[in-house]
């Protein structure tokens, strides 16, 4: 056994990858990682959603084969999860977004983009089945015309716009783990970085050698500031007056599937719909922006309710396989996953990555046959009972 394999024989489950993300990362990037908003009040929310429900099995059913494989527009995957984007991941892992999408891949399961990430996206998109990007839109017309002219060059198909970013939240939680975007040089940033000497040369050395301080790569059409700056703020401020009428433009411009994410409200995930959107996601972004919020699990039915036979998705604080089956009979198509990949990319690389994949799938398909089903569109309502 390698001493890699030897390491990820100590991650058995999603739980676990927190932890060890936590002791590999410098205190300012597990900050950002894990950071909440405000009380973290819907973080909590998000995890205790679960056991608003529990299962009903059957007994004596024949269990012997289990598939996981889910179609999503119009893509067959070969379990019914995927990885949410996540922004400056490269500085987490070495190369994170390459490490993200090349286990994804061989694992045949979505990969999101994110459009805070720190690797240009014609470099990801070339890697097989890497066809989802996730954008914040700019703030005026012709600098979302050239982005999604970019996205679509690069060769992405399916288009995430993410909604519930008017404005950055309170910063509160990330400026007590010494995160600032961009990140400030200091004594305390030095020092913290030398009390992780992995991470140190393992990420952050190898990404200065051999490619230079990190850019925002993918924000807009062109290059953005630099990860490590002293003077430079990035400016949110645009964004204030984005409306639905700038989705519609989206959709006049956009020729491949668009899913809009971040829907807590019926009303929402019916607009959307109306606006000719191919799917939404629910979320509360992992319960970083506001807090207080309802969790995405309590508002998934009302959601489902309203768009009918519709593609519905959700994240935001999955961590089991028997949370996603939760969110399957409640009536979503698919999960994706945030944190805990995160986690594993700087753990491990692309073979952290590879082994949270696994580790999954193996949790879902033991669930599935102790349920006593044995493939993703079995699993409905029938399975749960509401706990009162």
């Amino acid at each position: 056994m390698t001493r890699q394999q030897r390491r990820l024989s100590r991650i058995r489950n999603f739980l676990d990858l927190e932890r060890a993300g936590k002791r590999h990362l410098p205190r300012p990037i597990y900050g950002y990682v894990a950071n909440a908003a405000e009380e973290g009040k819907s973080l909590a929310a998000n995890r205790a959603a679960f056991d608003d429900y529990c299962f009903v099995p059957r007994a004596l059913r024949n269990v012997s084969r289990v598939s996981l494989e889910t179609e999503l527009l119009g893509t067959r995957y070969a379990a019914p999860f995927g990885i949410a984007p996540m922004g400056i991941s490269a500085l987490s892992a070495y190369r994170g977004d390459l490490a993200l999408a090349r286990a994804a891949s061989r694992a045949e399961v979505p990969m999101i983009m994110s459009g805070s990430s720190l690797i240009p996206m014609e470099e990801v998109a070339k890697i097989d089945g890497s066809d989802w990007f996730q954008a914040y839109l700019p703030g005026d017309r012709p600098g979302i015309e050239a982005l999604l002219e970019r996205i679509e060059r690069a060769g992405f198909r399916n288009l995430v716009i993410t909604v519930d970013y008017a404005v950055p939240p309170n910063p509160d939680n990330n400026r007590r783990s010494g995160f600032s975007s961009p990140i400030r040089p200091s004594a305390r940033l030095a020092l913290d970085g030398l009390l992780k000497p992995r991470w140190l040369y393992g990420t952050f050395y190898k990404t200065l050698r051999h490619h230079g301080i990190p850019h925002f790569e993918n924000n807009h059409a062109t290059r953005g500031i630099p990860v490590i700056s002293r003077n430079v703020n990035r400016d949110f401020s645009g964004r204030t007056h984005l409306d639905w009428d700038y989705l519609a433009l989206v959709r006049e411009r956009w020729p491949g599937n668009l899913v809009v994410k971040g829907i807590l409200h019926p009303e929402d995930a019916k607009r959307a719909k109306d606006h000719g959107a191919d799917g939404i996601i629910v979320s509360n972004h992992g319960g970083r922006q506001l807090d207080g919020t309802i969790a995405p699990l309590r508002a998934l039915p009302d959601i489902v309710e309203a768009v009918g036979d519709y593609p519905v998705m959700i994240d935001s604080g999955f961590r089991r396989g028997t949370d996603v089956l939760k969110a399957l009979a409640l009536g979503a198509r698919f999960v994706f996953f945030g944190r805990p990949f995160n986690y594993a990319a700087a753990y491990a690389g692309e073979a952290g990555v590879e082994h949270a994949i696994h580790l999954m799938r193996e949790e879902i398909a033991r669930d599935m046959a102790l349920l006593g089903i044995t493939e993703i569109q079995q699993m409905d309502k029938s399975r749960l009972r509401e706990v009162r």
